[in-house]
C-alpha cells in the first residue's frame, strides 16, 4: 500500500527534518518525567505476578477503556493511517469503521464473558481450557513472536522521530528509544503501561487535534480540502469510503466490497480485537465482568472519531506540502525525497510553531510508546505464564514468576530491536502487519468462534485448524509474491485471511468428527451452550448500577453511530 521507503529511511536521508528548540524539548523532558514517574509509582503497587501481569484485576472500566484503544495508536494508527489518507483518501476510513469498531462491540458483548468470567490469565491459557495442551502451545508460541515482530516496528518508528529530532544514528535512536519504554514496563508491569496509555490517549488527542484544525484552516477548510482532493490524483473518489477499490487492489466493485466487509470487516478485525492479547488483557484488568465488558465498547467511542485527527492530516498534507503533492501527481516517482509516510511529520514542519510542535512529538512518541509498550506487556504475560511456568519451570512460588516477568521484558526489548532492524528493510508498513495479521489472527479468530459455539470440537481440531489455517495464509502471501496470483494493494493479506479462516473452519470440523470431544463437564464456561445464562450476565447494582454502564445499551449506541457514519461518509 505504501510505494516507496518508510518515512525514518526519508528521515535518515534528511537528517534533522524537525526544527524544535529549547521550548520543544523541555516539553518532551516533561512528558518523559511523568511517563518514569508512573512507572515508579507502579511499581510501588506490585507485590504479586498478577498485580504485573494483569493489574490485580482491579482498574475501573473508564481507565482501561481508554487504555485499550491507546493500546492501538502506534505506528500502525499515526504513520501508517496518515499515508493511507494521503494516498487514498476516505477509503481508509474503512480500518476505523468496518475494520475495528464492529469486532470491539462483538468482543465486550459476546467473548468478554467468556474470557472474564473463566477467570484465565491469557488468551492462550483460554485456549488451554478449551482444547488443550497442544492448541494451547501452538497459540502461545505464534502469539510471542507476532509481538516481537509488531514491537520492532513501533520501535523503529520511535526511532525515527528521536533521529528526526537529534540527527543520531539510527542505532542509537533504537537503542534509547527501547531503553525508556523498558525502563517503566519492567518497573510497574501492566498497572504502569495502562496508567501511561491513558496519559498518552490524551497527549496524542493535544497532539493531532490543532494539527487537524490549522491544517483545514491553511487548506481552506472542509470546502478547500474537497475542492483540491478532487483536482488531485485519484480526484472525488477519494473524499467516499465505499467502495475502496484502490485499497483494496480489486478492479471490480463488488468484489472489493466483499473484501473489505469478510476480508477486513470480518475476518481480519474480528480475529485481531476478539483474539488478540494485546487488547483483550486490558479488559482482563477490569475489577469486574461488567468493567471488563464496557472497555471495548469504551474504546469504540473514541476509535470512531480518530480517523477525522489521523486520516484527515493525511489528506490535507497531500494537497498542503509541495514535495508530497508532487509525489502523489508523480504517481510515487518523484516528489524530492518524500513519500506519504512522512505525511504527519511534513505537516507539522510545515505548521506548527515552536512549542505547540514539542507537544506535537510528545504525541507522536506517545502513540509509538503506547503500542510497543502493549506488546511488551502482553508478551511478558503470554511467554511467563504460557510457555515458561506450562512447559519449563513449574510450581515454582510467585515470587520467581514476578522475577521471570521482569527479566523476560528485558529480553524481548532486546528482541524488539533486532526486529526493529528487520522491519526496516519494508517499504510497505500496513501490508506488512496486515499479513501478520491474516498469519496469526485469522485461523486463531476460526478456532475461537466454533470452539465457543460448537461443543463437538474436538482438542484435535483445535491445533490442526489453527496450523492449517496459518499455513495457508502463508501460501497465498507466497502465490501472491511470486505473480502465480495477482493480488496488488491489500488484496493478499484480505484473500489471505479468508482463506486462512476457510480451512480452519473445514479442517477442525473434518478433525472434530473422527475424534473424541472432551465431556461436557468441562467446557462449562468455556463454551456458549454450556454456560448457564446467569454467569454471561454483569452485575447491575454498586458500582456497575446505572444504565450508562450497561454493556449491550452502550454497544447499540455505538452501533448506530457507526452506521451512521458509514452512511454519511460512503
Amino acid at each position: 500500500m505504501f510505494t516507496g521507503r518508510w518515512a525514518s529511511t526519508q528521515v535518515l536521508a534528511r537528517g534533522q527534518l524537525l526544527d524544535a528548540n529549547a521550548v520543544d524539548f523541555a516539553l518532551l523532558a516533561l512528558y518523559f518525567v511523568f511517563v518514569l514517574g508512573i512507572g515508579y509509582l507502579a511499581r510501588r503497587a506490585v507485590s504479586t505476578s498478577l498485580d504485573f501481569f494483569l493489574s490485580g484485576r482491579a482498574l475501573p472500566a473508564w481507565v482501561t477503556g481508554l487504555a485499550f484503544i491507546s493500546a492501538n495508536l502506534g505506528a500502525i494508527e499515526i504513520i501508517g493511517m496518515s499515508a493511507n489518507g494521503a494516498e487514498y483518501g476516505m477509503p481508509t476510513m474503512h480500518y476505523f469503521w468496518i475494520g475495528a469498531v464492529p469486532a470491539m462491540l462483538f468482543l465486550g458483548v459476546v467473548m468478554m464473558p467468556f474470557y472474564y468470567g473463566s477467570k484465565v490469565r491469557s488468551v492462550p491459557e483460554f485456549m488451554l481450557r478449551r482444547f488443550g495442551k497442544a492448541a494451547h502451545l501452538v497459540n502461545g508460541i505464534s502469539f510471542a513472536v507476532a509481538q516481537i515482530l509488531i514491537a520492532g516496528v513501533n520501535l523503529y518508528l520511535l526511532a525515527s522521530i528521536v533521529n528526526a529530532l537529534l540527527g543520531w544514528p539510527l542505532w542509537l535512536s533504537v537503542l534509547l528509544a527501547a531503553a525508556i519504554v523498558l525502563s517503566y514496563t519492567a518497573l510497574g508491569g501492566l498497572s504502569a503501561a495502562i496508567y501511561n496509555e491513558v496519559l498518552q490517549f490524551f497527549v496524542i488527542v493535544a497532539a493531532l487535534l490543532p494539527l487537524t484544525i490549522v491544517g483545514l484552516v491553511k487548506v481552506g477548510g472542509v470546502q478547500g480540502l474537497v475542492a483540491k482532493v478532487s483536482a488531485g490524483p485519484g480526484g472525488a473518489g477519494q473524499l467516499s469510503a465505499w467502495p475502496g477499490n484502490e485499497l483494496t487492489g480489486f478492479g471490480n466493485s463488488v468484489l472489493s466490497v466483499l473484501g473489505l466487509v469478510f476480508g477486513l470487516g470480518f475476518v481480519l478485525s474480528f480475529g485481531y480485537w476478539t483474539t488478540n492479547f494485546v487488547e483483550v488483557q486490558r479488559a482482563m484488568a477490569s475489577k469486574s465482568m461488567s468493567a471488563a465488558q464496557r472497555t471495548p465498547i469504551i474504546g469504540s467511542f473514541p476509535k470512531m472519531f480518530i480517523p477525522f485527527i489521523v486520516v484527515i492530516p493525511g489528506m490535507i498534507a497531500a494537497v498542503l506540502i509541495p514535495e508530497l503533492a508532487a509525489y502523489k501527481q508523480s504517481g510515487g516517482t518523484g516528489g524530492g525525497g518524500v513519500d506519504y509516510n512522512d505525511a504527519i511529520l511534513l505537516l507539522m514542519r510545515d505548521l506548527l510553531p515552536n512549542g505547540i510542535l514539542g507537544i506535537a512529538l510528545a504525541g507522536l512518541l506517545a502513540s509509538f510508546m503506547a503500542g510497543m509498550a502493549a506488546n511488551l506487556s502482553s508478551f511478558n504475560t503470554v511467554f511467563t505464564y504460557d510457555i515458561w511456568q506450562s512447559y519449563v519451570v513449574r510450581d515454582r512460588a510467585d515470587g520467581y514468576y514476578l522475577r521471570m516477568g521482569r527479566r523476560v521484558t528485558v529480553g524481548a526489548t532486546l528482541a524488539a530491536v533486532g526486529t526493529a532492524f528487520i522491519a526496516a528493510g519494508y517499504s510497505n508498513l500496513m501490508d506488512y502487519l496486515q499479513q501478520l495479521f491474516s498469519f496469526f489472527n485469522a485461523p486463531l479468530f476460526a478456532t475461537f468462534i466454533l470452539g465457543m459455539f460448537w461443543k463437538r470440537m474436538t482438542p484435535h481440531a483445535g491445533w490442526a485448524g489453527l496450523v492449517l489455517g496459518t499455513v495457508s495464509a502463508v501460501a497465498v502471501f507466497g502465490l501472491s509474491e511470486s505473480g502465480v496470483l495477482d493480488l496488488p494493494g491489500q488484496g493478499a493479506s484480505f484473500v489471505g485471511a479468508g482463506v486462512a479462516f476457510v480451512v480452519d473452519i473445514v479442517v477442525s470440523v473434518v478433525v472434530s468428527v473422527a475424534t473424541r470431544p472432551k465431556p461436557e463437564a468441562e467446557l462449562a464456561g468455556l463454551v456458549y451452550s454450556l454456560t448457564p445464562r446467569a454467569s454471561r450476565q454483569a452485575a447491575t447494582s454498586g458500582e456497575d448500577a446505572g444504565w450508562y454502564r450497561r454493556p449491550g445499551l452502550l454497544a447499540g449506541i455505538a452501533l448506530v453511530l457507526i452506521i451512521a457514519l458509514n452512511i454519511a461518509f460512503g
